[in-house]
């Protein structure tokens, strides 16, 4: 079934697309709608093409599925399009794998459609349709030459579309907030310049099946011209869109009822020697599509008028007598034989449409499982750096450039090859000599020496208590009562019980292609000693995280992922995934921290918070929305840091490098300030020494 709503209380009457480029009606997307092609939404390009941003996929499916819950008060899934997915089980909603910000607002018309039928109709009665069907439809069928199997589908597409008004009427009138994509649906799908001209031409206005149903599935088109065919008044009468949700209408079975009701009149108004011409008409429905180049009708609603029902919902006038056709088809206008076959050709998607027969872009199992995965890695951009000019010379300011941020390393992410910071290659050649000319176990070497450090760091989960006896004021000393008969009064006490605050530390790796070799390693030496040294302390909560690019050319994106975090992660992590990473892209550095300053710890009285960013050059980096390198790049990576030190945050920057270049040195220091530090490779573990004795400070 598909969809084909458009009021709050009950139904505009509507006529096809503004030429005017719409606005997106989703706000979180923020983005301008164009006029795409329908093939093209619905899938007709059935394979998914090379370079789908499976993130950016699996960001819309969370976004949908939502709105779905939300809007049905159910916890219906929305999975993606494969072979092994059924559309009709009544479980599911399901989704082609063709979206983008442009068909985002229609993707999830579909699926908020999709996801009220499982919440209201009754799919047993649909799977069931030709036992209901009443023996006297087929009766007066047989007596004008209408089959047995015309009777069932035409019922069933009389169906479709009253139950698709009477579910979309519920939604608009208990979520009219998520209207705007119902809206941008049904102008993708069911609106068009073809049928506004089709419902003021000489077509379809004889009285065959295909005539009504197509003059019935318009009846909310402002073009519907009610005396193009008889009975056509009777059965608007019957439907009655603006009081769609009456009481004989709360259901999928009166919505079955009216629809048999409506065939009886159908059948009633046909003349059997007009069925001759019915199989030939059906027949030359058959034909390629043809591109929608024609005017509108003469009748075509305005923009200010679609714009005004679009905002207020009012319930349109009925059609005017004097725009009504005769029965001889006096005052309808003629189309040209293109016309015609472009006419016919919408005709069938709109009934394919209301068949449910939407092709959605299948994704292959391999995406399917990627994209799990990098949903379970709690994976979503961030829009960072919105004062960034989009060239290195300045001038216009873009709207910035989206950042990665990787929630959660798993073992699945690893093995989908999405990053290439990440990867299962790395995992397998961690031990190769060849891979850096020395055989190097940074996650080995990094635990033992964190043992060493570990074993000081532990006394930060002591407490020291002193006692002050024969006090005059404070707590009774038991053992100084009995001096109380000897004139003596100062029998109380206080204890001084001393410990350390409870820490955060958030420690970021700067995983460019630059720091390949010994800086990545002792880096990572450097990390990974101070997660075991953490780990022994018992009170000091420990984040890492690596920074770096994702993707290729102008479209790659920076990106920051969390490798380790002590509150949710054991051990045991470390060990087994930390092979997987390695060195790639280039050095975002304050882009990659704007993205993750919400989820830092803010340090307080009771909490001390540090943030130690290990790096080995200047910011460099650009795609086709910005170019962050050179100065710009080094005051906003400045300004990132002094955020975190007005939430009480130190932080504490260390120059990884063995180059004495004086831009390098003085680049560092206008982003880091006087916390900066340079410091060679080899001595990486002088860092976690410092860090080290910062822990043991009162």
């Amino acid at each position: 079934m598909s969809f084909n709503s458009k009021d709050f209380k009950g139904f505009t009457f509507r006529s096809g697309p503004s030429k005017k480029t719409k606005q997106s009606f989703s706000t979180f997307w923020d983005n301008q709608v164009d006029d795409v092609d329908v093939d093209d939404f619905l899938g007709l390009d059935t394979d998914v093409k090379k370079g789908k941003d499976l993130v950016a996929l699996a960001g819309y499916r969370r976004a949908i599925s939502n709105f779905v819950n939300i809007v049905t008060g159910q916890n219906i899934p929305v999975v993606f399009n494969s072979k092994d997915e059924s559309y009709t089980d009544g479980r599911k909603v399901v989704i082609g794998s063709n979206i983008d910000d442009k068909k985002f607002d229609v993707s999830v018309g579909l699926a908020l459609h999709e996801g009220s039928h499982i919440k209201l109709s009754n799919f047993d009665l649909l799977r069931n349709l030709e036992i209901n069907i009443p023996a006297e439809l087929f009766v007066l069928a047989e007596g004008v030459g209408i089959t047995r199997f015309q009777v069932i589908s035409t019922v069933k597409g009389l169906l479709n579309y009253i139950e698709d008004r009477r579910i979309d009427s519920f939604i608009f009138r208990t979520s009219p907030g998520y209207k705007g994509y119902y809206h941008s649906m049904y102008e993708k799908y069911f609106y068009s310049k073809n049928v506004d001209k089709g419902l003021l031409s000489s077509e379809f206005r004889t009285e065959e099946i295909g005539s009504y149903m197509f003059r019935i599935i318009n009846l909310h088109n402002k073009n519907r011209q009610l005396g193009s065919l008889k009975g056509l008044k009777e059965i608007t009468s019957l439907i009655n869109l603006p009081n769609i949700m009456r009481g004989n209408l709360l259901d999928t079975e009166g919505a079955f009822s009216i629809a048999c009701d409506v065939m009886n009149v159908i059948l009633k108004s046909i003349e059997p020697i007009k069925l001759q011409s019915q199989n030939s008409d059906s027949d030359s429905q058959n034909g390629d599509s043809l591109e929608d180049n024609g005017e509108g009708g003469s009748n075509t609603i305005s923009d200010e008028e679609l714009q005004d029902m679009i905002d207020n919902d009012n319930i349109g006038p009925s059609t005017p007598e004097e725009n009504l056709s005769n029965d001889d088809g006096s005052q309808s206008v003629e189309l040209s034989d293109r016309q015609k076959k472009m006419l016919e050709n919408h005709f069938k998607k709109q009934e394919k449409f209301l068949d449910g027969d939407v092709q959605k872009t299948l994704m292959s199992k391999k995406d399917n499982k990627d994209i799990k995965s990098i949903e379970k890695s709690g994976a979503t951009y961030e829009n960072v750096g919105n004062d960034i000019p989009k060239n290195y010379w300045g001038g216009t300011t873009g709207k910035g450039t989206k950042c990665l941020v990787v929630k959660k390393l798993t073992q699945s992410l690893i093995d989908s090859d999405q990053f290439s910071c990440a990867t299962s290659w790395n995992q397998r050649n961690y031990n190769e000599k060849s891979r850096y000319s020395e055989n190097y176990n940074f996650v080995e070497e990094g635990l033992r020496l964190g043992s060493m450090l570990g074993r000081k760091l532990q006394v930060r989960g002591e407490e020291s208590s002193l006692k002050f006896t024969r006090q005059d004021s404070g707590k009774i000393d038991k053992r100084l009562i009995s001096e109380l008969g000897f004139g003596n009064s100062n029998v109380f006490s206080h204890t001084f019980t001393e410990r350390y605050n409870k820490a955060y530390l958030h420690i970021s790796v700067d995983a460019s292609g630059s720091m390949s070799g010994k800086p990545w390693n002792k880096a990572m030496t450097s990390a990974v000693a101070m997660i075991k040294a953490c780990d022994m302390a018992g009170n000091i909560d420990v984040v890492v995280s690596i920074r770096t690019t994702h993707g290729r050319g102008n479209t790659d994106v920076p990106l920051i992922m969390v490798c380790y975090d002590s509150r949710t992660d054991k051990l045991q992590k470390v060990k087994s995934l930390f092979s997987a990473l390695n060195v790639s892209g280039t050095t975002p550095e304050g882009l990659c921290f704007e993205a993750i300053q919400k989820d830092l710890i803010p340090g307080n009285s009771n909490q001390d918070s540090y943030f130690v960013n290990y790096s080995d050059g200047q910011p460099y980096y650009g795609n086709n929305e910005i170019t962050y390198q050179g100065r710009e790049a080094e005051n906003h990576t400045r300004k990132m840091c002094d955020k975190m030190r007005a939430m009480g945050i130190s932080v504490l920057s260390y120059f990884i490098n063995d180059s004495d270049w004086r831009d390098d040195r003085k680049s560092f220091t206008n982003m880091y300030g006087k916390d900066a530090e340079f410091i060679n490779a080899i001595n990486m573990m002088q860092v976690a020494k410092t860090m080290n004795k910062k822990f043991l400070e009162k």
